[in-house]
């Protein structure tokens, strides 16, 4: 990791293998960075690193606000990749820290005196969409969601108790699974993804959507995943095809531009180690 000033932080670091981390010590490590900077009075900080992905300008809201846009943020991501770009992003964060409280479930994080993201069984529910994710939390409901909800594993009261569930993830199994999206579905998808990745990604993105296959698959609460060849979406975004086409197209689209965008990250950086 970059190196920082722990007791008043200017910037915020770079980490050179984030998801060797074990899980959801990330966001503690920029949680503890806010809260530091705040309590010194530091009123906002900048990204420093070769990395401004989707992935992280959305991490980075769990713990900071901004008026900068994820379009500002993510711009220039190949670039900075190829040259390890440590100079700062004009997009400022505030810090915003949130408070963790553990359950028996995993835990609850409050800001501004409200719930803001549960934890349940390892799988994180967050009011910010998150690539990769269906598990969303609307401030009283823990569930999954493709653009309508197709599961709910808990329910809150308006602020922390629990009053029903949690339930867990239900099995999503129907025929569609292992089915391959056809060709031209595939290809439609591809030239969709371009408006949600930055214009620098766009031509390396749909050509990874091209060159591997696409099936459906019961993901549990992910909503694609990549393998060395080929991509998986999540069945359950087959509900939205009989009434909702457009959303359905959107967010299909979406979910396949994200773990795209990922695996065109991680070829690049795999390819300058060699």
């Amino acid at each position: 990791m970059s190196a920082i000033d722990w007791d008043r932080p200017g910037e915020i670091p770079t980490i050179a293998e984030p998801r060797a981390l074990p899980p959801g010590t990330g966001t503690l490590l920029m949680n503890d960075i806010a809260a530091r900077a705040q309590t010194a009075g530091v009123p906002r900080l900048r990204y420093a690193g070769p990395y401004p992905t989707h992935a992280l300008f959305s991490s980075l809201l769990r713990s900071f606000r901004t008026t900068g846009t994820l379009e500002t943020f993510t711009a220039d991501v190949l670039d900075r990749a190829l040259h390890i770009a440590r100079d700062p992003i004009a997009v400022d964060f505030t810090p915003a820290p949130f408070m963790r409280s553990s359950t028996s479930y995993g835990y609850i994080d409050v800001r501004d005196g409200a719930a803001d993201r549960v934890r349940i069984d390892g799988v994180v529910y967050d009011q910010q969409e998150q690539p990769g994710s269906l598990a969303r939390f609307d401030g009283t409901r823990a569930i999954l969601t493709v653009g309508v909800p197709i599961a709910e594993i808990a329910r809150f009261d308006g602020t922390t108790e629990l009053v029903d569930g949690p339930h867990p993830i239900p099995a999503f199994q129907t025929a569609a699974n292992g089915t391959e999206f056809p060709a031209a579905l595939r290809d439609e998808l591809a030239d969709a993804a371009t408006v949600f990745v930055p214009a620098p990604l766009a031509a390396d993105v749909t050509a990874a959507i091209r060159d591997r296959t696409t099936e459906w698959a019961d993901l549990g609460w992910r909503a694609a995943k990549a393998t060395a060849d080929s991509f998986s979406m999540h069945v359950g975004f087959l509900a939205l095809a009989a009434d909702h086409m457009d959303l359905f197209a959107q967010r299909l689209s979406y979910h396949l531009a994200m773990i795209a965008q990922q695996t065109v990250l991680d070829e690049l950086l795999a390819s300058r180690r060699r």
